[in-house]
């Protein structure tokens, strides 16, 4: 049964409610149940403060190691959370999962006291690996993983089969758009990673944010293409920009991701990495040039 009245159940696959339908710095999580155990995914800050309300669990499911995913694992900490290899370390440490930002030392610091005392995060020992392709079994309801690099290395999807939930994770399909400014994001991974979900067959599909469910694959089809299309307009918007010469940090400053008014202590480790791999994929195109520091429109 769900844990609370507002959780709603799509076959064996029960969505925690969270505030704002799971907008930053909540999510969604999940319940999958089986018959021989109950797996939640990626237990966020709601969870956290929910604690042992979510019910008996089994194992943890974590798509990635951000803040917001793995926030309310500090409840549970013998359940074996699974996780792709190129995720684990940092679940396993905060200090890790900060340096994935590549912020500067006093943003990094910032945001170090953030994970302990907004998120609750402290780390977690109990890590396993999985892979793509992997099934994990819970007794008449499996999860099979899907690898989709690109938002991080290991950013990893969910089929749970019978029932065709598709959890998308970070490929939220929010108005926000895509997010690939850690360290270890590839924008051209995340466009692959589109492609893959674009073959995969569901009934439902689930995003970790603020969307929360969508039924039928023509409505996710017609998202994603939505979701997709703010990389073309964050080319474009560069490309404006570069009318003029413009330094990488004037393109910073200017922001391709986050509005004028977000102050979060990562946003700047985020708008530089975003804008290199932009300045990078035009400039392959011959789209732009660079001209000692400066960069212009070709």
């Amino acid at each position: 049964m769900p844990a609370r009245s507002d959780d709603v159940r799509y076959g064996g696959v029960t969505l925690l409610s969270s505030p704002e339908n799971g907008r930053y710095p909540c999510g969604n999580s999940l319940l999958v149940s089986g018959s021989e155990a109950t797996a939640l995914v990626d237990p966020s800050i709601e969870v956290g403060r929910r604690g042992r309300e979510v019910g008996p669990v089994d194992l943890a499911v974590v798509s990635h190691a951000h803040e917001d995913h793995v926030a309310g694992l500090h409840g549970f900490p013998e359940v074996p959370a699974h996780v792709h290899p190129a995720e684990a370390a940092a679940v396993r440490d905060p200090e890790v999962l900060v340096a994935g930002f590549g912020m500067d030392e006093a943003a990094a610091g910032a945001f170090g006291v953030e994970l302990r005392t907004a998120f609750g995060v402290t780390g977690h020992e109990a890590v396993r690996p999985m892979e793509d392709g992997d099934v994990l079994d819970l007794g008449g309801r499996t999860m099979t993983v899907v690898h989709l690099p690109g938002h991080t290395a290991g950013h990893c999807g969910l089929l749970v089969e019978p029932d065709g939930f598709l959890f998308v994770g970070d490929i939220d399909l929010t108005g926000f758009g895509p997010y690939y400014g850690d360290v270890g994001s590839d924008l051209d991974a995340l466009e692959a990673s589109f492609g893959r979900l674009r073959d995969v067959e569901a009934r439902w599909y689930g995003t970790a944010h603020h969307r929360g469910v969508v039924e039928g694959r023509a409505a996710f089809l017609a998202a994603l293409d939505t979701f997709a299309a703010v990389v073309t307009r964050r080319d474009e918007t560069l490309l404006g920009l570069l009318e003029r010469p413009r330094t990488l940090a004037e393109i910073v400053d200017h922001r391709l991701v986050y509005r004028p008014h977000v102050a979060l202590p990562f946003v700047a480790a985020v708008e530089r990495r975003t804008a290199e791999q932009h300045l990078a994929r035009l400039q392959r195109a011959g789209a732009v040039r660079a001209e000692g520091d400066t960069w212009l429109r070709a």
